[in-house]
């Protein structure tokens, strides 16, 4: 059966309104087919992310701040037109994958959602990686940079919700969304993705290879820590798909560096 109009809003709403702080009316209604529609416009929802992150990055290109600088503040508003939503997931995902080897643990280590030192640990690293890899891009480059990590990121949402991966727990945003997505669909959203990406790296004279590979690496990166996740976890969470699309951004960031 078709999906219908309102459906297909509803999935709109469930994108922008938890993945972005854009203010939407909330869904209607929340079924599979809201999730799958939700799920497979992550990274349409993560434009709004990346576009604050490259509009920053140019600015402070524009204004002489050392590259360093620019990235950090650059990353810094993508993590508010977030709510720093996937960087809670990563540091809770850590704390839980560092809680020993019993899986009712690591998931509530996980539901607490206090710091402990293997998530703090985690959230330096990536977010160094990430802010160190967009600082080695070429300026002129920086701003596609910026754009093309942090939508490539946001595929990772989809992965996670592919069909055949199971939800770690039977409540949440994992539960509700796990599995939702067809495997040819995930397909099609990833060639957009790239596609998009390549047309943003040539349009900064760098050439689309780096926004392809910045996909590729992404979805690589995503894809083994999912595979930890459900061997560790029994599925994904909610905070499982927030610490892969950090995860992701920080491979995609890099795949673009060490191309140019």
């Amino acid at each position: 059966m078709a999906e219908s109009p309102r459906g297909r809003l509803d999935g709109v709403r469930l994108a922008v309104g938890t993945l972005t702080t854009l203010r939407v009316p909330p869904p209607s209604v929340v079924d599979r087919r809201t999730a799958r529609t939700a799920m497979l416009l992550a990274p349409a929802a993560g434009l709004v992310p990346a576009g604050g992150a490259a509009l920053v990055v140019w600015a402070c290109g524009r204004a002489g701040l050392a590259p360093l600088l620019s990235a950090l503040l650059g990353l810094g508003a993508a993590a508010l037109l977030t709510r720093g939503l996937h960087l809670d997931g990563l540091a809770d995902t850590a704390d839980g994958l560092a809680a020993g080897y019993d899986r009712e643990r690591a998931l509530a280590v996980m539901r607490r959602g206090d710091l402990g030192p293997a998530g703090a640990a985690t959230l330096v690293l990536v977010l160094g990686v990430q802010a160190a890899s967009l600082a080695q891009v070429p300026p002129a480059v920086g701003p596609a940079a910026a754009f093309v990590g942090l939508t490539a990121g946001r595929l990772a949402v989809t992965l996670g919700c592919v069909r055949g991966l199971p939800a770690a727990r039977p409540d949440g945003l994992g539960a509700a969304v796990a599995g939702s997505v067809p495997v040819a669909l995930l397909a099609v959203a990833a060639v957009v993705v790239a596609a998009l990406s390549g047309g943003a790296t040539a349009l900064a004279g760098a050439g689309a290879l780096p926004g392809v590979l910045a996909v590729i690496g992404g979805l690589a990166a995503a894809g083994v820590l999912l595979a930890r996740c459900v061997r560790r976890l029994g599925g994904v969470s909610g905070d499982v798909l927030g610490a892969c699309v950090e995860v992701a951004t920080a491979a995609a960031l890099v795949s673009v560096a060490a191309t140019l």
